[in-house]
């Protein structure tokens, strides 16, 4: 496969992981704004619950859409190490809200307002997109995926045969 080939499929995988991310991030900011504005949550109990809410589609979507071909991992697996990037990937968004706000007040002398807290996020959304992309791309769903033995369109060869082999009569 050319250079030219690589970058092209690495930008529609790109593509397809920025789609899914943004279906992702405004469910994150929807819950994130439900749970901080409307019931009054902490902004990082706020955080982590959005992350969580948003990871139910990102899993789906990164699984069946983004990485359909990838994923050399049994199922379980790849669950597992999804929930152990997405955790550290949300508590670094949690730590970077957290100091984000912390820092924000510190400037202004006084708590941070709804808009400095939602800017803060967002930047923590963008450092966290990046990282989990890197992470998708090569820790959970490395590898080409095994073709399921009900898809393969070529017969298996009879016992004892190795494939390939001439047939002898």
């Amino acid at each position: 496969m050319s250079k030219h080939d690589r970058w092209r499929r690495l930008a529609g995988l790109g593509a397809r992981f920025l789609t899914v991310g943004a279906i992702s991030t405004i469910i994150e900011i929807a819950v994130f704004n439900l749970l901080y504005l409307v019931l009054g949550a902490d902004v990082v109990v706020a955080k982590v619950t959005a992350s969580l809410v948003a990871l139910v589609n990102a899993y789906l979507g990164n699984r069946e859409w983004t990485f359909r071909d990838r994923g050399g991992h049994s199922r379980a697996v790849e669950i597992t190490l999804f929930v152990i990037v997405n955790a550290a990937c949300t508590a670094l968004g949690a730590l970077i809200v957290w100091a984000g706000v912390v820092a924000a007040s510190a400037m202004l002398g006084r708590e941070a307002g709804p808009l400095a807290v939602n800017a803060i996020n967002l930047a923590s959304i963008v450092v966290v997109v990046l990282l989990r992309f890197v992470l998708y791309h090569y820790v959970v769903f490395r590898g080409v995926r095994r073709p399921n033995a009900a898809t393969t369109t070529e017969a298996a060869p009879p016992a004892g045969r190795p494939a390939g082999s001439a047939s002898s009569r």
